[in-house]
C-alpha cells in the first residue's frame, strides 16, 4: 500500500488552484485609474484664450475631488492675469512654461520653467503666462472645485 506524501498533496492543491487565485492577484485595486498617451483627447480650452487646448486626465476640476488636467499652449500664447481658488501643482511635460505673478502682466517678471520642472502656486495668487520661446505642455494637479477669475474680466475669453 502506498503512503500519500502530503507535501504531494499541497503542492497539487495549490496548483491546482493557481488559475482561479491568479486573476484575482492581478486584478486592478478599486479605485485605479490609468491614462496612456494615446488615449489623451485635446479640446479647445473652454476659459482660455483661443489657441489653447486642455485634456482631462483625472477626476472632474468642477466637482469636489482631486483632478489632473494637461494645458497645450502654443508659441507666443499669452493669458492674462488671472486667480483659481485652489493651490495647483504645476508639471512641466514639454517644452518651457513661463508664469508671472501679480495682477498686471509683465514679461519681466515671467520665470522660465523647462521640462520636468514642478511648481506650486497658491490658492488665489494672481499670475499669467506667455509662451515666448515655443509651445509648451503642463499637467496641473488640484482638488476642486476649481475656477478662473481674471484680474480684468474684460480679459476673460468666455465673455466674447
Amino acid at each position: 500500500m502506498a503512503l500519500i506524501n502530503p507535501r504531494r498533496v499541497l503542492i497539487s492543491l495549490a496548483l491546482s488552484t493557481l488559475p482561479i487565485a491568479l486573476p484575482a492577484v492581478c486584478a486592478d485595486p478599486p479605485g485605479f485609474a490609468q491614462v496612456l498617451p494615446d488615449q489623451v483627447t485635446w479640446t479647445p480650452g473652454k476659459s482660455t484664450p483661443p489657441g489653447g487646448q486642455s485634456a482631462s486626465i483625472y477626476g472632474n476640476p468642477a466637482k469636489p475631488g482631486m483632478f489632473i488636467v494637461r494645458f497645450k499652449q502654443p508659441a507666443d500664447y499669452k493669458i492674462a492675469p488671472h486667480r483659481h481658488p485652489e493651490e495647483r501643482v504645476y508639471t512641466v511635460m514639454s517644452g518651457t512654461f513661463y508664469i508671472g505673478f501679480g495682477d498686471h502682466f509683465d514679461p519681466a517678471a515671467l520665470r522660465a520653467y523647462p521640462t520636468g520642472s514642478v511648481f506650486v502656486v497658491p490658492a488665489n495668487a494672481s499670475h499669467f503666462h506667455w509662451m515666448r520661446s515655443g509651445e509648451a505642455v503642463v499637467q496641473i494637479t488640484g482638488v476642486g472645485p476649481s475656477g478662473i477669475d481674471y484680474v480684468d474680466a474684460d480679459d476673460d475669453p468666455r465673455k466674447h
